[in-house]
């Protein structure tokens, strides 16, 4: 009940801010002693319910920026897919993974753009560059890889904050289908039944927790709060995988 109850907090605040929550997935379930061959694929399962809603939420908005978000979620893709098929010892594993949450929860600190969209810096242009690194770490680890984008994507102006909301849960999403493909190829189609079959009321509770986080979070609390929370959250999980 502990590690559902967590897993519904944790959908509820990062689709809040337009995240799907994966990487803080992988935390609760390594500190729970989760088989870590398997939890890449929970996590990105849990990561896709999330960001699919807010996908079809912005879309049906009309603010996805669809030509340059899909150049970048595209770029990231296959990298997503050869990172998810990289074979990775659970020493490596865990402290991949605590840094990168840590460095998650660092980013999610970082100002972002205004709401109305700015004129872009000349960094802004190597976006696609970065895309391609993020998208492996994602699958490495089984994240999205947004929660390090949309900082880099809001210092660099690249867009409206709404327009780059929109852009991180698309490539969210495209990299959890890509990354998720490449485990299941490492591991085997069955690998999924068993994780599912074991914990599928951790997707319920991600379903339940994403849907109250993208309708109501946001206007309970101010989103600078919830990005605190959120952080907080993260970086105390990642510290926690690092100092055993």
């Amino acid at each position: 009940m502990i590690l559902i109850a967590g897993f519904f907090i944790t959908a509820l605040l990062y689709a809040s801010v337009g995240f799907g929550g994966g990487s803080t997935y992988n935390a609760l379930l390594a500190l729970s002693g989760f088989d870590y061959r398997l939890l890449p694929i929970v996590s990105l399962a849990c990561n896709i319910v999330v960001v699919s809603a807010s996908t079809v939420q912005f879309a049906r908005a009309g603010v996805t920026p669809w030509r340059k978000a899909l150049t970048l979620s595209l770029l990231a893709a296959p990298a997503a897919f050869l990172g998810g098929l990289t074979p990775i010892r659970q020493e490596t594993f865990l402290v991949v993974l605590g840094l990168s949450l840590v460095a998650a929860g660092l980013a999610l600190l970082l100002p972002r753009a205004a709401e109305r969209e700015q004129r872009p810096l000349p960094i802004a242009r190597l976006a696609p560059v970065a895309a391609v690194p993020l998208g492996y770490l994602a699958g490495l680890v089984g994240i999205g890889g947004g929660i390090f984008f949309a900082p880099l994507l809001h210092l660099a102006r690249w867009a409206g904050a709404r327009q780059i909301a929109a852009t991180t849960a698309l490539f969210i999403l495209i990299n959890s289908v890509t990354g998720l493909l490449g485990q299941l190829a490492k591991s085997g189609p069955a690998a999924f039944g068993q994780a599912a079959a074991a914990h599928w009321p951790l997707l319920i509770a991600v379903i339940a927790g994403g849907q109250i986080g993208t309708h109501l979070a946001v206007r309970l609390l101010p989103e600078r709060v919830i990005r605190w929370l959120t952080a907080a959250l993260t970086v105390y999980a990642g510290s926690r995988l690092l100092l055993g």
